[in-house]
């Protein structure tokens, strides 16, 4: 995960962040770190969380401008 966190989170997909934001959940309810390093981790969690966020209005917006009158209700008619 390292590496990973040398990444800047602007530049990670949702699937990377969500990833990096389990991992980092795990790491934290471990307690394998330090104060300073768990702070380190939170941090870049609370940031990864924003970036989630931030790509899923996105896909959302996409959505409603596809389509033409917002989201469309689904009907299970066959």
């Amino acid at each position: 995960m390292d590496a990973q966190l040398q990444k800047p989170v602007e530049e990670l997909t949702y699937e990377e962040a969500f990833s990096q934001l389990e991992e980092i959940v795990a790491s934290l309810e471990s307690s394998q770190y330090n104060l300073d390093q768990s702070l380190s981790l939170y941090e870049r969690g609370q940031a990864l969380v924003k970036r989630c966020a931030q790509l899923l209005d996105q896909a959302e917006l996409r959505v409603l401008q596809l389509t033409e009158n917002g989201l469309t209700e689904f009907s299970e008619e066959a």
